[in-house]
């Protein structure tokens, strides 16, 4: 893929390198051209009516007849097709002493013209040049001359040469052949110069121009192809990164999961077994007794049920004692209290290394019965207690 881009952009390069290699890449005002506009022209016409026009074509001092100002006219219409029409008028005059019609003639005689036409740009065949438009034409018009007046037809060849988009000259010679031979009407040319004005243009691009305009068109045409293929690069590449960031975020959701999940299934399993564990009550003793009493051994057998059911359950007991008695004969109390109980849940086949204890003596009082505060008997007796801690499930 990368290989075919490359000649691609080779093969425009060098396309662009043969047709344009004096010039930028761009379109100017040298790459257009007026296609289409009406034309006026003023000039000179000069008129060989010899009737020996091809043998003494350029014997112009004795055949050639021409008057010393302007003497034609002319205004046309002139098309992207490459087709004119034109209509000219035109004044001359017959020299005395000229050869008019083989014959030498003793007086001036006027000479006019009236002639509409239409003509082909051959630059539409050969190729655009911007300042040299050679033209063909046929035509038809009325003359009047060596006091004969005649239908004609006409054929005509010519060229303009264009200094600028709006003026130029014009350059033609006009073969005429008379529709009647009547009264000794016969054929002549008439010559003529001038200067041409264009306006109502419309221009157009060049030959030239409109390779310019394809080039350019396909070097931006494959410029795009590249940046869209740059961009569908990018768009796969996102959408891989994309989906490779979804794919690592679901498998991170998916831990995050399974972790809750986990979590959500110990806490449960731990509250479950709070719970029975709560639910079999705490131990208590008598004042000033580290005895475990009978409705003691009764939780104390259930709990070794528990731990019995649950082999990787392990606690920490810990006791406690009132308020009433110092602090430091309390530390010691609770410290037989949680002895005592150890001892008894041994006895029962319990394993040391799932009990851990601690003595709080009158530290932690479930209640407002402290050294300054009076309370019941029944108060005082909470107190007295072995509680169970859950370590590990």
């Amino acid at each position: 893929m990368k290989t075919t881009k490359f000649f691609s952009f080779l093969f425009l390069f060098m396309l662009s390198s043969l047709t344009f290699a004096q010039d930028e890449l761009q379109i100017t005002a040298k790459d257009s051209i007026v296609q289409s506009s009406w034309i006026f022209g003023v000039g000179l016409n000069a008129v060989d009516d010899s009737g020996n026009v091809f043998d003494g074509i350029f014997n112009v001092g004795e055949e050639w007849n021409m008057v010393p100002f302007p003497s034609r006219v002319s205004i046309g219409r002139y098309f992207k097709s490459g087709l004119g029409l034109e209509a000219i008028g035109t004044y001359n005059q017959y020299k005395e002493g000229n050869n008019i019609d083989g014959v030498i003639i003793t007086e001036n005689i006027n000479y006019f013209g009236l002639d509409g036409r239409i003509t082909y740009d051959l630059n539409k065949i050969i190729g655009e040049t911007g300042w040299f438009d050679p033209y063909v034409g046929v035509g038809a018009g009325y003359t009047d001359a060596n006091n004969k007046g005649r239908g004609t037809y006409n054929a005509v060849v010519g060229f303009r040469t264009w200094f600028s988009d709006r003026w130029g000259l014009d350059f033609n010679s006009t073969g005429k052949w008379a529709m009647s031979q009547g009264e000794g009407a016969t054929n002549h040319i008439q010559h003529a110069a001038g200067v041409v004005y264009q306006f109502g243009i419309e221009k157009g691009l060049s030959k030239r121009g409109e390779e310019k305009l394809e080039l350019l068109a396909a070097i931006e045409k494959e410029k795009q192809r590249q940046t869209d293929s740059i961009n569908e690069v990018n768009r796969l590449k996102d959408e891989a990164l994309l989906a490779e960031r979804l794919k690592k975020q679901q498998e991170v959701d998916a831990l995050a999961a399974a972790e809750k999940s986990k979590i959500d299934a110990i806490n449960k399993r731990k509250a479950e077994i709070k719970s029975k564990i709560e639910d079999l009550g705490n131990v208590y003793f008598a004042l000033n007794s580290s005895v475990v009493n009978s409705s003691s051994k009764k939780v104390l057998d259930s709990l070794s049920q528990v731990l019995e059911e649950i082999p990787t359950l392990k606690l920490k007991i810990t006791s406690h004692t009132d308020s009433r008695g110092t602090s430091k004969y309390n530390d010691w109390l609770s410290q037989r209290r949680v002895d005592k109980t150890k001892d008894y849940l041994l006895s029962k086949g319990v394993s040391a290394d799932k009990l851990t204890t601690e003595a709080y003596g009158e530290s932690m009082l479930l209640n407002e019965c402290d050294d300054s505060t009076y309370c019941p008997e029944e108060k005082h007796a909470v107190n007295r207690r072995s509680e169970f801690v859950i370590q590990e499930f």
